[in-house]
């Protein structure tokens, strides 16, 4: 794992372009996906219902999309480390694409780029784009322009 590592929130001013990781990996586990159906209501039987999924177009149960999408939130620290802040705060998120699915018991993992970093009332407002990937695959499962404010 490769986390870049800032001493202060202005220093973010100066990385624009800045590739970041590879991330730590993480498996994707049936128990995670039917956690995340139950706190959204999602239970589509690509998701939860391995037996019939096993006869579907993936050939196995999936990740939802905004499961694989809120992962976004576990790298994000993993790719970037701000010190010197009161308060992060996301600010929402650009152009979410889902190029590719995650299967079940895949493992995903997380690069990125920093994208833009401008003052911002108060607070250093940067893009950071996190490309999120199933180990092995040719495309990435989720790729999201992230939007946060790091105040000093």
């Amino acid at each position: 794992m490769t986390t870049v590592t800032v001493e202060t929130p202005q220093k973010l001013l100066t990385l624009v372009g800045t590739p970041l990781g590879p991330s730590q990996p993480i498996t994707i586990s049936q128990s995670r996906i039917d956690q995340f159906a139950d706190a959204t209501g999602d239970h589509q039987w690509i998701h939860v219902d391995p037996i019939k999924a096993k006869q579907g177009p993936f050939g196995t149960t999936i990740a939802h999309g905004y499961l694989t999408l809120s992962l976004a939130n576990w790298f994000l620290p993993q790719l970037l480390e701000v010190k010197g802040v009161s308060m992060g705060v996301n600010y929402g998120a650009e152009g979410i694409r889902f190029p590719a699915v995650v299967p079940v018991d895949s493992t995903v993992i997380a690069s990125g780029e920093i994208l833009s970093a401008e003052e911002s009332k108060g607070a250093i407002k940067t893009v950071v784009r996190v490309i999120i990937t199933v180990e092995g695959a040719e495309r990435p499962a989720c790729i999201v322009d992230t939007i946060s404010l790091f105040y000093p």
